[in-house]
């Protein structure tokens, strides 16, 4: 019969002829034969199926390999014995360098007719012990799918005890060398059902066995953690980990997170190529166990992997967005990475250019999928805002593009946060902020956040800022009286000399912070500035003091002694006068009180709309304003003085009082000065205690300024206590801010009306002087309320020299005057980060922030009206010239030598970071092909350096 099948086989039929007379031999097996026979045909049936060069001839012999095994079970357990099973599997079949690929397939084609008989326990034992052999080996996929199929039909077949841990540990090994034939599409697909099929069989012996679990996936972390890139781990091995029970995550990963052995480049391999595995399409769970794992890592502090990963792998997380399949797996890590990266606005600064772009995709996208998304990613991104909050210009493009998006509120957001934060300590987290980064393009240098010390690092950006009082401070002697001075010289001195990109005001801030301020606490940026210039003041005038003591008690001229002190700096640059008038409305009688100021807090008027108005009030020049500013509607006509310089009549007043109370979303800085200058009425419980009359009386209070600062200090009290929810609230309303303010400043008759200052009109009894102010400062504040939130600065060095040249048309305001350039450079200070601005981004922050909105501003007086103040350092021309405000020699040495230790530790930290990134994992090629797109194109409070230096490592420092 054997040689019946080999002739028809070899005849030049065709197939379909061939096939009828095969059938007709296999019928005949179904008669009786003798063994010799069936030995005959089933040897030449197992040449057919191994080394058969058609598919035709391999079918042939599958077929009479079946039927001889139904119909002569006998023989085929004689012929299918365990020493010809152990020869096949080990030396193979066929001619040596074409051994048949197809073995396994033979075995699992002859298990059926053997598994009942009596040598049915010899094979298994026999595969259970080739099996493993056989992955030891490091079989190929297909291969590996042959010997699942095997074992999965028949789990006798798979090695027990100690040797089934060793078996799933070399299947995940063979797991993780699987490659696609190619990356067409066709291949993908064929790819993914034979990993599946091999990892089904590792799912399959996890459940009837759980203590292989921990071996396998131990096995699993070796490999991705190793930091050969030669030949990379295959994405393969995500099919493995979506079978592990998520019971068991906890205690895998605590195991996993507490061992010592493993470093933290072995970490970050391993997570960044399960970050990776996310674009698996059918491995499941993996989003789960990356955030449980980045979680625990977080738990243990190690907070430089969790640093590293996120900065590394956040973009391409985020680009994943655009495709549905992968979307809410990527949306989860996505989610975790930016709410637990708190300490840091750089991940989330990462993902800024390419927001506009996903958000518009999404909105393309049309469906349901991409509408969650983008509520989801509304939502975060709000959080981040509200975290880092200074970034005005950074955030601009993004709030336009997520603006049809719904507000998450501010308790939803807060709860958000606290969940997801690495640590509630945010002092853990302080020596791993900021990172490498080179001195910002502006040639300025930022100040690092000690903790919710933004209040405090915005004041010093807005004095140092303010040039006069800098040269002035640089230029001072050395005096061991005034220790706060000397520490505000040294810190201006390293913040114009250092080549850090930030540096420390740690020493300055220990110095000058007030005792009642909570350390770690957001505080009144406000208060901490008439502290500040307050101590300041005293310090001097306390040296003086000191001073004049001294020379007291040694020979000097009586007329010397008696020469009245000068103004200390503070009352030079930041010091006017203010008299305030009660007028009694029985008698008639005026008591008035003159008095300095440093600022003047402005309120904002009465919601209610009503301004009470004495008939007889004495009139005020109205605060008029020259360039542009922020004008949301039309400002209503202003009040304007006679020639002759007398009071307004009723009717100018009534107009005046119109503007005031006129619509919030008109108010400006002008509006708020003209209702901080116009009469009080002291009625009812308010009623002033009148001397001439010994009565309370009712009255009118009046306050008129008598002497304008060099600079001018406006702080909008934004900030008040509602009655109704018992707790203070802040006013969010925005407010106008000229560029140019023009201040209305009391004369008396007596002072000559020429000179420097003229006065703009005289009369019999007073005049006043419009004193013209130049914008330098803005600091806004960002958040809800005063115990919360974030700072920053905006500000320019406004000299006198750009005030006076080349000014241009206020076409913006319409004002008749010529405003300073208004494309004078304009600079952001935020914590150590610090960019260009302009002041189009000063006047527009809160129409697109509303939460962020001007809180202090810094003016400083024009030159032509000003007292020459501070030039006796600077020399005539008002500018930095030279040496002429140059450090003392000491000071110098101190900055050089920190300038050379920050270079060292910049060069050593690079060489570091270098090795430490070149550890992570690259994007696996494949899915690249089969994508074909890959990614190239009230606030929270500020914490630790929220603003930011982009990313520089910046040790202690120094002062």
């Amino acid at each position: 019969m054997d040689k019946i099948l080999e002739a028809i086989l070899m005849s030049s039929y065709p197939d379909h002829m061939k096939q009828g007379l095969v059938r007709r031999v296999i019928e005949a097996s179904k008669q009786s034969m003798d063994s010799e026979q069936c030995w005959l045909m089933l040897e030449l049936s197992t040449k057919l199926f191994l080394v058969g060069d058609t598919k035709f001839k391999r079918s042939v012999g599958k077929e009479v390999l079946e039927a001889y095994g139904h119909y002569h079970r006998e023989a085929f357990e004689e012929f299918f014995n365990a020493r010809f099973l152990l020869s096949l599997l080990q030396e193979g079949y066929g001619p040596l360098g074409k051994r048949s690929v197809y073995v396994l397939d033979y075995i699992h084609l002859g298990l059926p007719f053997v598994s009942d008989g009596p040598s049915a326990n010899d094979i298994f034992s026999l595969l259970r012990t080739e099996v493993l052999r056989k992955v030891c080996e490091r079989p190929g996929l297909k291969q590996c799918v042959r010997i699942s199929k095997l074992l999965t039909q028949y789990p006798q077949c798979i090695p027990m005890g100690k040797r089934q841990a060793l078996f799933c540990q070399q299947l995940v090994r063979c797991i993780g060398q699987f490659r696609p034939a190619s990356g067409r599409e066709e291949a993908i697909v064929d790819f993914l059902d034979q990993v599946i099929k091999v990892s089904a069989l590792l799912q399959k012996i996890w459940k009837t066995q759980v203590s292989s679990i921990l071996p396998s996936l131990k096995e699993l972390f070796t490999i991705i953690s190793s930091t050969d890139e030669q030949d990379p781990p295959s994405i393969a091995l995500a099919s493995v980990v979506q079978y592990v029970p998520l019971e068991l995550m906890d205690g895998i990963l605590r195991n996993l997170t507490n061992d010592d052995s493993i470093t933290d480049v072995q970490m970050m391999m391993a997570i960044g190529r399960m970050i990776e595995w996310v674009s698996w399409p059918l491995g499941k769970n993996i989003d789960k166990w990356i955030i449980a794992l980045l979680k625990g890592l977080a738990a243990v502090k190690k907070f430089s992997i969790l640093i590293e990963i996120t900065l590394s792998k956040i973009e391409r997380v985020f680009s994943k967005l655009l495709y549905p399949i992968l979307r809410e797996g990527e949306l989860s890590i996505l989610r975790y990475m930016l709410l637990s990266f708190q300490h840091s606005h750089e991940a989330f600064h990462l993902l800024l250019p390419h927001i506009p772009r996903v958000v518009a995709a999404l909105h393309k996208e049309n469906s349901n999928s991409a509408a969650s998304c983008l509520e989801q990613l509304a939502e975060l991104i709000h959080c981040m805002f509200f975290r880092f909050s200074g970034f005005p210009d950074l955030y601009e493009p993004v709030v336009e593009a997520i603006k049809t998006l719904p507000i998450p509120n501010e308790d939803r957001i807060k709860y958000l946060l606290g969940q997801n934060a690495w640590t509630s300590q945010k002092n853990e987290l302080a020596s791993f902020y900021p990172r490498l980064a080179s001195k910002s393009e502006t040639g300025k240098i930022g100040l690092i956040n000690l903790g919710n010390t933004c209040y405090m690092n915005s004041i010093i950006q807005a004095l140092f800022m303010a040039s006069d009082f800098r040269r002035s401070v640089l230029s001072l002697a050395e005096n061991s009286s005034q220790p706060l001075m000397a520490k505000l010289q040294w810190l201006f001195a390293f913040l114009e000399h250092s080549q850090r990109p930030a540096i420390s005001p740690e020493s300055f801030f220990s110095a000058s912070w007030p005792p009642w301020f909570t350390r770690g606490a957001q505080q009144d940026c406000s208060e901490y500035l008439k502290y500040l210039l307050d101590r300041l003041h005293e310090e001097e005038r306390t040296g003086r003091r000191i001073c004049q003591k001294l020379k007291e008690s040694t020979l000097i001229s009586q007329a010397e002694q008696q020469q009245p002190a000068n103004k200390t700096l503070i009352e030079k640059m930041f010091g006017g006068r203010i008299k305030t008038k009660i007028r009694c409305l029985k008698c008639l009688k005026v008591s008035s009180r003159e008095e300095a100021f440093t600022d003047l807090s402005l309120a904002f008027p009465p919601a209610d709309n009503h301004v009470p108005i004495a008939s007889s009030s004495t009139s005020l020049l109205p605060v008029e304003t020259l360039g542009p500013g922020i004008q949301e509607t039309p400002s209503p006509p202003r009040a304007e003085q006679d020639a002759t310089g007398a009071k307004p009549d009723e009717d100018s007043v009534l107009a005046l009082r119109e503007q005031i109370r006129g619509p919030t979303a008109s108010r400006s800085v002008p509006d708020l000065i003209n209702y901080f200058l116009s009469p009080e009425m002291l009625t009812a419980e308010n009623r002033y205690h009148c001397d001439n009359c010994a009565s309370l009386q009712d009255a009118e209070k009046l306050a008129e300024l008598t002497e304008g600062p060099h600079y001018l200090i406006l702080t909008l009290l934004r900030f008040s206590f509602d009655l109704r929810a018992m707790r203070r609230r802040k006013i969010l309303d925005n407010v106008s801010v000229p560029l140019v303010l023009k201040l209305p400043v009391l004369a008396s008759s007596e002072e000559p009306s020429g000179g420097a200052n003229p006065p703009r009109s005289t009369s019999a009894r007073k005049a006043f002087a419009s004193v013209v102010y130049d914008l330098c400062s803005v600091v806004v504040h960002s958040g809800v309320s005063s115990e919360s939130g974030h700072y920053y600065c905006y500000a320019r060095e406004c000299e006198d020299a750009a005030a006076e040249s080349n000014p241009k048309d206020a076409s913006r305001s319409g004002a008749p005057e010529k405003p300073p350039d208004v494309a004078i450079q304009w600079y952001l200070f935020n914590d150590t980060r610090v960019s260009f601005s302009s002041f189009e981004s000063v006047s527009n922050v809160t129409s697109f922030l509303p939460k962020d909105t001007a809180y202090l501003l810094f003016y400083r007086q024009r030159a032509s009206q000003s007292r020459d103040v501070g030039r006796g350092a600077t020399g005539e021309s008002g500018r930095v010239n030279g040496d002429l405000h140059s450090p003392d020699k000491s000071l110098m040495e101190a900055i050089s030598k920190d300038n050379i230790l920050y270079l060292q530790e910049q060069e050593k930290e690079a060489r570091s970071r270098s090795a430490y990134i070149s550890a992570l994992p690259k994007s696996p090629l494949w899915w690249k092909d089969f994508d074909g797109d890959d990614d190239d194109s009230s606030s929270g409070g500020c914490g630790h350096d929220p603003g930011g230096g982009g990313s520089s490592s910046f040790h202690g420092l120094v002062f």
